[in-house]
């Protein structure tokens, strides 16, 4: 009888070989596609970079520009004092007040509103200080112009004390300076934030008669 033939057995499982034969039109269409994806991916990549450069040089161009903290002008409208007269001052009764009445204006330029503290301003006369006077806080929205009322209470002993007062009493002309200080600060956006300084110095002359300012010139400076 003769000898069956053997059957061998299957390789096992984990030993067979998949072999997947690809198309050579089907690798050139996988390496398009992925050259594809590699471009759209840099194009997307550089979009956002010149986006983003974008924003960075529109930023700066507002931040110089529209955004940049400009100062603030103070200006003396008018001043007049009161209380002065000839007679009074050569035989001065009890209660003379003599009070300096100022219209000073703050204006600011920016486009955010400047915050400022006490303003403190001071009367000259001879190069002593006759009289002071304290502002309370406010503030100047963007754009505007604010205009304040100061009142100075000049300090007669002070003012009397003076040897050329006689003179300038003859003369019927009073040279007295102020001195104006405000200090506040500019926010804008809540990132560009700067402390500003506005002095002014004036000098002008008083006639005494009309009890007008006259002859009046300002400087300001700032200071951050």
């Amino acid at each position: 009888m003769a000898e069956k033939e053997q059957v061998r057995p299957l390789a096992p499982a984990f030993h067979r070989i998949n072999v997947v034969v690809v198309d050579e039109d089907d690798a050139i269409s996988m390496e398009l596609k992925s050259h594809h994806r590699h471009r759209k991916y840099i194009k997307c990549c550089g979009c956002i970079t010149a986006l983003m450069l974008i924003q960075a040089v529109i930023i700066l161009v507002l931040v110089f520009t529209v955004f940049r903290v400009k100062n603030p002008v103070m200006k003396i409208n008018s001043m007049k004092m009161e209380g002065l007269d000839v007679v009074n001052m050569t035989n001065l009764p009890s209660g003379t007040n003599l009070t300096v009445l100022a219209d000073v204006s703050v204006k600011n330029p920016n486009v955010a509103s400047f915050k400022f503290n006490n303003v403190t301003t001071s009367l000259y006369y001879d190069g002593k200080v006759v009289g002071e006077a304290r502002t309370p806080p406010g503030h100047a929205s963007a754009g505007r112009t604010i205009r304040m009322n100061v009142t100075v209470d000049v300090m007669l002993g002070r003012i009397l004390a003076v040897p050329r007062l006689s003179g300038d009493l003859v003369s019927g002309l009073l040279p007295v300076s102020s001195y104006t200080s405000i200090g506040g600060r500019v926010k804008i956006l809540k990132i560009i934030k700067r402390n500003v300084v506005v002095e002014m110095n004036c000098t002008m002359t008083v006639n005494i008669r009309s009890q007008e300012v006259q002859d009046q010139s300002c400087k300001q400076k700032i200071s951050h």
